[in-house]
């Protein structure tokens, strides 16, 4: 996996040129010394800044570092940080990528979050790679002590509340967030769950300032982000690009390819010629995930192998999940095998709309986007499937599935 993607024309912020990872020395010769001391300095250059969080949610970091700081100080509770490294998205490696070749500007940022809102704990949630961190932090010398926690391997590991739940000492499961994890997370302190990429943004424009931060992106989107790029015949690669490049200079979207999968399993199949009037969106990216459809492949059918696999991830504490996940999957199941269709596609759509904003967290909201993208944009495919037939000419499976691997 490269970490580079040279005809962006974009020199690299977060990620080690070369795809070497960046001991200590490298970091603090590449990126310079950061202060600390000043939060109130801090809070105002990501205020200034309009850096979002690249967890999904696109939150602004301002905001939520604020939330946190003040929910502190109402309740009388020190606050805590975790650095979300818990990738459970199957097509992401983004996180991966960045904490293997760039864990010292991750470790920074958490730093710097953790003073802008006057914690005195610290964590870093991973499911891989724990023992190469654990080792990343014995070389430094940080005003507070990062643990490292080992995460399970689960699509909603990662999710805020979850990993809240965990480091509270109990199973890595979202609950209700009311009140929010900002204000009542790790042990009911007020806690801050930030992206790990978010956190090492966050370390330069500590750095640099809102102003050098404003010269990638757009506008109303600035920085860059990192992607995972997913092409058939091609090695999966992360790249980083500004936000506003248009999606067709990062993936390519000619005649050979029929829809993109954008953001990851909880985001959205656009068609091909739709994609290549889109530019990197922070509002639609989502877990940052770029996969390519080519014609040769039924886009039901890879639907339908990422719908179990989510359905099986459900962490069965609701109704929406527990019941609504698995009959979406085996109703989109009988749409991706040519035949009769029954009432499949009505129930589908209505389904969609009965789970939605009715879970714990955002899983069924989330599966309920990916099945109303591909009823849509697979609508032909639908309608040959109908008549018995399915346009695929290659049935391999294109993404990554982990209970098939």
């Amino acid at each position: 996996m490269t970490a580079t993607f040279p005809d962006l024309y974009m020199s690299p912020r977060l990620l080690a040129p070369g795809g070497t990872p960046a001991d200590l020395a490298t970091h603090q010769q590449r990126y310079g010394p950061l202060a600390y001391g000043d939060p109130d300095g801090v809070l105002r250059a990501v205020s200034e800044s309009g850096l979002t969080g690249r967890g999904g949610a696109a939150f602004a970091v301002y905001r939520k570092l604020v939330a946190v700081a003040d929910a502190g100080r109402r309740t009388g509770r020190t606050p805590v940080v975790v650095a979300n490294g818990a990738e459970g998205e199957p097509a992401s490696h983004k996180d991966k990528t960045l904490l293997r070749l760039s864990p010292h500007l991750v470790l920074d940022g958490l730093q710097v979050a953790a003073q802008a809102v006057g914690a005195d704990e610290a964590h870093l949630a991973v499911e891989d790679g724990a023992s190469y961190l654990e080792a990343v932090l014995a070389r430094r010398t940080d005003p507070l002590r990062v643990t490292v926690v080992r995460v399970p391997k689960r699509f909603l590991s990662g999710q805020s509340s979850a990993l809240a739940q965990y480091l509270s000492g109990t199973a890595a499961l979202p609950v209700h967030q009311d009140p929010p994890v900002r204000e009542r997370g790790v042990r009911r302190a007020p806690t801050l769950v930030q992206n790990v990429e978010t956190l090492a943004h966050l370390a330069l424009v500590a750095r640099y300032g809102a102003d050098w931060f404003r010269t990638a992106g757009t506008p109303t989107q600035p920085g860059s982000a990192l992607c995972t790029v997913h092409v058939p015949g091609r090695q999966v690669r992360v790249v980083e690009a500004p936000f506003g490049m248009p999606l067709s200079r990062i993936i390519p979207l000619d005649a050979t390819t029929s829809a993109v999968l954008l953001g990851g399993y909880h985001g959205t199949w656009i068609p091909a010629p739709e994609a290549a009037q889109l530019p990197l969106d922070a509002t639609t990216m989502g877990a940052g995930v770029l996969a390519t459809l080519p014609i040769t492949h039924c886009g039901l059918i890879e639907t339908a192998r990422v719908l179990r696999y989510l359905a099986l991830q459900s962490a069965g504490q609701c109704g929406p999940c527990l019941n609504g996940l698995p009959r979406m999957a085996a109703a989109f199941q009988s749409l991706a095998t040519p035949g009769p269709q029954g009432t499949a596609r009505t129930a589908l759509t209505r389904w969609s709309g009965l789970v939605e904003g009715r879970g714990a967290c955002h899983h069924p909201d989330g599966t309920a986007r990916l099945v109303r993208s591909a009823l849509t944009t697979f609508a032909a495919e639908l309608d040959a499937h109908a008549r018995g037939l399915c346009t695929a000419t290659d049935h391999t499976p294109l993404l990554p599935v982990p209970q098939e691997s």
